[in-house]
């Protein structure tokens, strides 16, 4: 068995960090990798550092390239950084590209148990050659438990190399299989032999890890989990879904925890949860239970909520209460299934056809999703109308560091302007369709609560204020004026947007949502250090209130950052607001993968750079 350290003749400057570094696996899908690159992330946690971690996988279920970025952060940082310290690439499909990433200094740790040329390293980086294969080939005689171990034992051979408490290992792994104990052994014993095998051959590196109090309380979930815990507390009780890649696991989580809350003693279920035939069956079954009063909601993504406009489009026309958590990914058709866009934006914004405009919440973490998901059917049986909750991949499918979720118990839930039995009997005025409070909201009936008075007929065509059909004209610019009145209603309820100020006054702003703010934020700390100051501003919710167009006139140049092509988001700020688009800088990132801080330095920055030597010429110019 090879036990030597393989190293390149060059000596490079040693890379050094303590609790500061970005470490990368490239795997094969299928290969069990994922467990052991999670326990890595988790055991780093539970030494109190905070991590920030991706998982970049393919859409099939095995054969092609997948790899796990885990960021250690000290000071908390939980976006991308950019660039990768040390690289674990066990796939050579990918190596080429692995190796690139790597700083200069960084550290290359592979399977050294079959012999590379050295055109396949770099001379700027360490080589550390770990004989995996070897290892695990000799202490295993099956197959699957040579490639499954072998995950565990690279995990092994790390926590040696940059400092992983064993113990912390050991303890996960009685919590992962505490209900199988003969894996907690075997698992362990994978790990210690790449540990002991690093130990007798190699010294520490210079990236390190150290005990910390960094991570306090917080809890490390996915955004989707969060979102259906969320949906749970907000008092849905009827979940219709179909099957679609990255929002399937937000039924999934749904299910669980109702089995777990919404069960009696008696066994009997206080809901229903029904995976459609498709997705238009799906939100018709939506649109059906928000009709009769249930809070409703369906998870879906872009491809999905193509399938469903017509029933958006009943929703919003008919009012009737409905919930979308569209959990966005790269497109357009397909596009990309498993990788991370902001590309849904105008899509869930005016879906249907005519004219319509639907309400956006945009949470940031898991923390807003859970927050947001509640608060989503409480808008939506306020407004009467289908309110979207805008993931995306990287918050759905990926595990966040967040606060633990907070619920306040006297919160009750907002059913909005619905007309009660006695009311009715009283003699108090309906018109299902009538603007009686100027707010554009009218007063609604659950179906059978009276047997006489109240009752209406919701249908998708035209009618007039009392709920009968008409297809005059009138009746129906009246009825399209008031969903107006309401959409502008709505711009006051939705989340507001959280300003960050500059430390020094400032005539250039930022403006940002969801998931691109931990990388943003990090950014903004970055150029403000190299003297560019920026007000920032990320929108939680559409329609835009005041104060977002406030902030864009208070300004004279306004980075709008985004996932997407097409600068959706921009689209929609000069639409509703009339901006000029002038005002607007585009600063675009749409690979798939989640936007990393490096990336909004450099782009941010050399946009300030230009717009500071085109000031230049032009003061020039004005003195002559």
């Amino acid at each position: 068995m090879p036990d030597t350290l393989t190293q390149t003749s060059a000596a490079p400057a040693q890379l050094t960090a303590v609790n500061d570094f970005v470490v990368k696996f490239a795997n094969v899908n299928g290969s069990g990798s994922a467990s052991a690159n999670g326990l890595f992330a988790k055991s780093i946690i539970r030494m109190g550092v905070p991590v920030a971690a991706r998982n970049i996988f393919p859409s099939n279920i095995q054969g092609l390239p997948t790899w796990y970025e885990v960021r250690v952060s000290g000071a908390g940082h939980l976006g991308r950084r950019g660039g990768v310290d040390l690289a674990v690439p066990l796939n050579p499909q990918t190596w080429d590209d692995d190796i690139k990433e790597i700083v200069p200094g960084g550290y290359l740790l592979y399977d050294s148990t079959k012999p590379l040329p050295a055109s396949k390293f770099r001379d700027d980086i360490h080589v550390l050659g770990v004989p995996l294969t070897a290892i695990c080939n000799e202490a295993y005689k099956i197959p699957r438990e040579r490639q499954l171990f072998k995950n565990i034992c690279y995990v092994g051979a790390l926590s040696h190399l940059i400092g992983i408490d064993p113990a912390v290992i050991e303890q996960l792994l009685k919590e992962e299989f505490a209900s199988k104990p003969k894996l907690i052994g075997a698992n362990l014993n994978a790990f210690n032999l790449g540990r002991q095998w690093a130990q007798k051959r190699m010294k520490p590196i210079g990236l390190q890890l150290e005990k910390a109090d960094a991570v306090g309380n917080r809890i490390f979930v996915e955004g989707n989990a969060a979102a259906a815990l969320g949906a749970v507390y907000g008092g849905a009780t009827v979940c219709a879904w179909y099957p679609i890649t990255p929002s399937t696991s937000l039924a999934e989580a749904f299910t669980g925890y109702c089995e777990q809350l919404r069960t009696r003693p008696d066994g009997a279920k206080n809901y229903a949860i029904v995976q459609g035939e498709d997705e238009i069956a799906s939100i018709g079954i939506v649109v059906g239970a928000g009709w009769n009063g249930a809070r409703a909601f369906t998870c879906t993504s872009g491809p999905g909520i193509s399938l469903m406009n017509e029933f958006i489009g009943l929703s919003y026309f008919a009012e009737i209460p409905a919930v979308i958590f569209d959990v966005q990914r790269g497109g357009p058709s397909t596009g990309m299934p498993t990788r991370t866009q902001q590309s849904d934006l105008l899509l869930a914004a005016y879906a249907s056809h005519g004219d319509t405009k639907h309400v956006l919440l945009l949470p940031a973490d898991p923390g807003e999703c859970f927050e947001m998901g509640a608060q989503a059917f409480d808008l939506a049986e306020r407004l009467q109308t289908t309110v979207f909750v805008m993931l995306d991949l990287d918050i759905g499918m990926q595990e966040w560091l967040v606060e633990p979720f907070k619920w306040d118990d006297a919160q009750t839930i907002d059913r909005g302007k619905v007309m009660t039995a006695p009311e009715l009997e009283s003699g108090k005025f309906f018109g299902r369709y009538t603007d009686v409070d100027g707010d554009g909201i009218p007063f609604r009936t659950y179906p059978g609560t009276h047997p006489s008075k109240g009752a209406y007929f919701t249908r998708g065509t035209s009618r007039n204020r009392m709920a009968g059909y008409s297809e005059k004209g009138v009746d129906y610019q009246d009825n399209m004026e008031r969903l107006l009145k309401k959409f502008q209603t709505a711009a006051t309820l939705v989340p507001k947007p959280r300003l960050r100020q500059a430390k020094s006054p400032t005539k250039i702003g930022a403006i940002y949502f969801g998931s691109t703010a931990p990388a943003m934020h990090e950014a903004l700390e970055s150029l403000e250090a190299q003297g560019h100051h920026i007000n920032a501003m990320r929108v939680r919710g559409f329609p835009f209130g005041q104060e977002v167009y406030d902030f864009i006139h208070a300004h004279d140049e306004i980075c709008v950052v985004e996932q997407n092509r097409d600068a959706q988001l921009r689209s929609l700020l000069m639409i509703e607001g009339n901006i000029d688009a002038s005002q607007l800088t585009s600063i675009l990132h749409y690979d798939g993968t989640p936007i990393t801080a490096r990336f909004l330095i450099d782009a941010i920055g050399k946009r300030l750079e230009a717009r500071k030597a085109t000031r230049q010429v032009t003061d020039k110019a004005n003195k002559k």
